[in-house]
């Protein structure tokens, strides 16, 4: 396995634990959130991240690790939404959901390498504040694509943007974890 490969298990192991543990205390709440929503939110996770980017200023304390582990769940929660609908019924089993957001991690890895190959790991020379900025231009690319009903002339859909932005946070987790 490639150091790629292994440190993007690393992170996807990592952010699997943390969407467990709150599966355990909320249970699977977010199925009732429509896709627009789950977009919202990771916006406001983004959002987050380049402010305290451009600022230096963090008032709640809680780091940016944290928001970037957020935005790979989202979009895992994206991709399930997405196959599944949003529910009125707010609770799958949490063996369920694991099951689900294992597939669609599985998927985003599966895209992560065949992309890795193709730009030649360019994103290890890249900074972080510029994966963030290519996160909110994809999150404003869905937003585009959720306002005109799913649909696109010649672009890729919302399925495609959320697997890119899941990768895109995890490769800023790898690189924050080999500045440390």
């Amino acid at each position: 396995m490639t150091k790629t490969a292994e440190q993007y298990k690393k992170v996807i192991e990592n952010c699997r634990s943390i969407f467990e543990k709150k599966g355990k205390d909320y249970g699977t709440a977010w199925r009732i959130l429509r896709i627009s929503s789950l977009t919202d939110q990771i916006f406001i996770k983004a959002q987050r991240i380049r402010t305290i980017q451009d600022t230096g200023v963090n008032k709640v304390g809680e780091d940016i690790e944290g928001e970037f582990i957020a935005i790979v769940n989202y979009c895992a929660m994206g991709l399930i939404q997405l196959e599944l609908g949003a529910s009125d019924m707010q609770e799958m089993p949490l063996d369920e959901a694991l099951k689900r957001y294992d597939k669609k991690t599985q998927q985003a890895f599966d895209l992560m390498e065949k992309k890795n190959h193709d730009y030649g790991e360019a994103w290890r020379d890249m900074r972080i504040s510029s994966l963030t900025d290519l996160i909110m231009m994809k999150i404003f690319r869905t937003k585009q694509i959720e306002d005109n009903q799913g649909k696109t002339l010649i672009s890729e859909g919302i399925d495609a943007n959320y697997l890119d932005m899941l990768n895109y946070a995890v490769f800023a987790l790898i690189l924050l974890n080999e500045e440390k």
